[in-house]
């Protein structure tokens, strides 16, 4: 019984660390809280559905066109809305309310093209298999979603940190300003960073519509609740704080389920959240005076 809620907080905990790589990119070289990640999550997911329906693609290209459908959806974003504000010098929170009114137009956009109701891939789209051994059920879904997740986040640690477009954007992380006077292409990075989050929140999107099998359009907002908890919880902007907050953010939910109750989950689990804010209210891996990429 211990093990199988091991295994099942180990699977929700990276569906959680999973939607929140992307949102805390955006936040680490941005400096934004995007709020319309939840819906750029959800177009990714309708995107690949779309991709494996009408065109018959096999999940693994349907993955790739809902990296691509999302990561354009956050390049228009950036372009259109959050591209002038920062010209303007705008308040921090003013790109969140125009976030916001982005993520409106999208869900509501969403639901007058397919409608309200839950759509699902095609049985067959990922295999059935599962793995059983001493007691354990593993399924496909939830092996893929646990391994991406580590893959991703290994891929961006070791990008930041070794190649030179990672140390621009770790520049620009710490100041915009002292990176355009080393001669550092700012907005071009901000624009290929709104590109590659959003991207990273397609197929998270994806990913978690097939663990849940459920594809609507509401389905980016609790999402986005659960993903600003867990950046906040990890520290704003680091990459490793986001696996870290989602798999402490599952193994909460799942624990609480399995020995308080249902009902009290996320009370358990949000409880135990602010408990830690309060000891390091930076988070994790989160500093006062400074922000990651």
């Amino acid at each position: 019984m211990l093990a199988q809620q091991l295994v099942n907080a180990l699977s929700l905990g990276s569906v959680y660390a999973l939607f929140a790589l992307g949102f805390t990119l955006i936040f680490g070289v941005l400096g934004v809280i995007n709020l319309a990640h939840g819906a750029v999550f959800m177009v990714g997911a309708y995107a690949a559905l779309q991709a494996v329906v009408l065109a018959d693609l096999p999940i693994a290209a349907a993955l790739v066109v809902a990296f691509l459908v999302s990561g354009l959806f956050g390049l228009a974003v950036d372009i259109l809305v959050l591209s002038p504000l920062r010209k303007r010098d705008a308040p921090h929170l003013i790109p969140m309310i125009a976030t916001i009114g982005v993520a409106i137009v999208l869900n509501s956009a969403v639901q007058g093209i397919f409608g309200a109701d839950n759509l699902r891939f095609p049985p067959g789209v990922v295999p059935d298999d599962s793995i059983t051994f001493g007691g354990l059920h593993v399924t496909a879904v939830e092996i893929g979603i646990v391994l991406l997740t580590f893959v991703i986040m290994a891929a961006l640690l070791a990008g930041l940190r070794r190649t030179s477009a990672g140390k621009a954007l770790r520049a620009v992380a710490e100041s915009p300003k002292a990176a355009a006077l080393l001669g550092i292409d700012v907005e071009g990075l901000f624009r290929k960073t709104s590109f590659l989050a959003a991207g990273l929140g397609g197929v998270a999107g994806v990913m978690i519509s097939l663990y849940s099998n459920a594809v609507y359009p509401l389905m980016g907002q609790p999402m986005l609740h659960k993903g600003i908890a867990v950046i906040i919880l990890g520290g704003m902007g680091d990459i490793r704080g986001a696996v870290i907050g989602g798999l402490f953010l599952g193994f909460a939910e799942v624990f609480a389920v399995a020995y308080v109750g249902s009902t009290m989950r996320d009370a358990v689990a949000f409880g135990l959240l602010f408990l830690i804010l309060l000891v390091r209210p930076t988070g994790l891996f989160g500093k006062a005076s400074e922000r990651k990429a």
